[in-house]
């Protein structure tokens, strides 16, 4: 079957799910990068080098910011003369978007957040989680090709063979963008929740430490605030000993206690490290379903019976204000820092 990948980026630089379809394409034979962008031979070059075989390169101005009309378009326009069995994104929001784009131009369906994938023959069968991930489904397309969005870190990504080529083929930008892109603003620096293999996230109990004594003059919420951001302190430090990103449940984040980009749940990032620690988060359906995934999870939570230890591999019942320092205080030991 004739497999396409499409490598998502931002300003040229690859997001590591696109590698990681790269590596899962190639289980399956050739494997056709697809990268869109402009000034992006750099990008194509470590498309070859990841395993791709094929570079189908779409480099112009028009394409320095990413816009989901001309993307789609070009996309369609190759894929309709191209005709591949299946074309595989990561689940980004763009790879998202432009999926089902591609999938309406090319009268077809989308299989969305897929975790794994067989192929029987020439019919693809993934499974991908249902019911805010409680269930895992099997499910095929009735049409073609197929269209499938990977979950991020649900595969492997491949090591990358410096030096390796491929053949690079020029195509056409198609269609017309109808909005534009008036600039960028920076986030918060930091790992990113996408691509960590350790995540530490705090939930609305690090803000109940009644030892501490917010300044004089804050209303009732205010002094909620600075205490909750007291205790994100002190997750930032644990996430800093461990070289991790910095979650949140949602409660922490309508509290106003951090910004949503740290959100981790159905409404927030779906995330898959290799060690989540949960600390003074209960654990709702709508948090489960965006870090159960994960390799191994840690739970800490003054109530026993909260629904986070269900899914915990440890689970430790106390004050996370005692449990948490003591937790950085023994990594720091144990990685000499």
């Amino acid at each position: 079957m004739k497999t396409w990948v499409y490598i998502d980026h931002f300003q040229g630089q690859a997001i590591p799910a696109s590698w990681e379809a790269v590596g899962l394409g190639k289980t399956l034979g050739a494997v056709t990068a697809l990268v869109f962008g402009s000034g992006v031979e750099a990008l194509a070059k470590s498309a070859c080098e990841y395993g791709a075989d094929e570079v189908l390169l779409a480099d112009d101005a028009s394409l320095a910011d990413f816009r989901a009309e001309t993307y789609a378009s070009t996309l369609s326009a190759a894929a309709a003369a191209g005709t591949p069995g299946l074309l595989l994104f990561p689940t980004t929001t763009r790879g998202r978007e432009l999926a089902a784009m591609a999938a309406i131009d090319l009268k077809t369906g989308v299989l969305v957040d897929v975790t794994a994938l067989e192929a029987k023959g020439e019919e693809i069968v993934v499974t991908r989680p249902v019911y805010a991930g409680k269930i895992m489904t099997k499910e095929t397309c009735s049409t073609r090709p197929y269209v499938i969005t990977l979950r991020g870190r649900a595969f492997a990504k491949p090591a990358p063979q410096a030096g390796k080529t491929g053949a690079v083929t020029r195509i056409e930008v198609r269609g017309e963008a109808l909005t534009s892109v008036e600039g960028y603003a920076r986030g918060e620096s930091g790992v990113s929740l996408a691509d960590a293999n350790v995540i530490v996230s705090g939930g609305r109990g690090i803000s109940n430490n009644p030892a501490l004594t917010p300044p004089a003059g804050l209303d009732e919420k205010a002094a909620e605030i600075w205490k909750a951001q007291q205790g994100f302190a002190m997750v930032n430090e644990l996430a800093s000993v461990l070289g991790a990103a910095v979650g949140a449940s949602r409660a922490a984040v309508d509290a106003g206690y951090i910004p949503y980009a740290h959100q981790v749940g159905q409404t927030g990032k779906v995330v898959s490290p290799n060690l989540y620690i949960a600390c003074g988060i209960s654990g709702a359906i709508q948090h489960q379903a965006g870090m159960r995934n994960s390799k191994v999870i840690v739970a800490v939570n003054k109530d026993a019976e909260a629904p986070i230890f269900k899914l915990a591999r440890f689970g430790m019942v106390g004050d996370v204000w005692q449990i948490v320092p003591a937790l950085t205080a023994a990594f720091k030991k144990k990685l000499g820092k």
